[in-house]
């Protein structure tokens, strides 16, 4: 498949009640073991990407290495990819754009792009972040691609107190609607995982609505029931290989000691 080809299969995998599962990556080897294990479409992490390179999160690994990973990605596996670009390292809609058109060209087919402020404090306001998704939908339009622009808003992951989250659904529903009309394809809400609080968000939303999976998490089939259209794990495909990893390496400097 040739880009487009790639955007357009990957969109039509989103679908409510069937939803889309991504085991999150972090570079070439592990879009390969992804794919060989049945995967239909890839995604990073940015936590996972940067820890990889031994950066923390919130765009402290530079663009322009996050954008190599993108390429070798793509050159070596044919399965349609979407990048976490976090903020799209620029408050400025221009400049975001002109940023997502670099992974565009690196051969990324959609990409997650959150609502926090990045380094800062609380969320954009919906106008300004209205206006980076709307630069960035006309210029992958421009490039004749049907680009995903998963839409993520970050007031439930900046919640911790899952009681609260119930009293934040009707702005959360209120922001997808907004960027589904900036030109969003997808609405992201990571940290929420209240069943019913997940129904009421996948019946109100005019977009595909991913959830996140973490500890406390409904299954994968509760989820599809539940409305869901697309499922990810964010960091912890990278959690748990480091894990197994370290344990792997004790028991060997163990035995050497011993």
């Amino acid at each position: 498949m040739n880009q487009a080809e790639k955007a357009n299969a990957f969109g039509a995998l989103h679908q409510k009640g069937n939803p889309v599962v991504l085991y999150n990556i972090w570079d070439a080897g592990t879009a390969k073991a992804v794919t060989e294990a049945g995967a239909k479409a890839l995604a990073t992490g940015s936590w996972s990407v940067a820890a990889a390179q031994g950066y923390g999160d919130g765009e402290k690994i530079p663009m322009e290495a996050l954008v190599a990973t993108t390429r070798q990605i793509t050159a070596v596996n044919d399965l349609p990819l979407s990048v976490d670009f976090e903020g799209a390292y620029s408050t400025d809609p221009a400049g975001a754009a002109t940023n997502v058109e670099k992974l565009i060209d690196a051969g990324a087919v959609g990409i997650n792009f959150e609502d926090q402020v990045v380094g800062g404090e609380g969320l954009h306001a919906v106008e300004k972040q209205v206006a980076r998704i709307r630069a960035i939908r006309e210029m992958a339009d421009r490039r004749g691609i049907t680009f995903f622009i998963n839409a993520r808003t970050d007031l439930f992951l900046r919640e911790g107190d899952l009681s609260k989250h119930a009293g934040l659904v009707e702005e959360a529903i209120e922001r997808g609607k907004a960027y589904a009309a900036a030109g969003a394809n997808g609405f992201f809400v990571p940290w929420l995982i209240d069943e019913g609080l997940i129904e009421k968000v996948c019946a109100a939303s005019p977009l595909p609505v991913n959830i996140m999976m973490r500890p406390g998490a409904p299954d994968g089939k509760t989820l599809a029931k539940l409305g869901v259209s697309r499922v990810s794990y964010g960091p912890g495909p990278y959690r748990a290989m480091m894990e197994k990893l370290k344990e792997a390496a004790a028991a060997v400097y163990a035995a050497a000691a011993g």
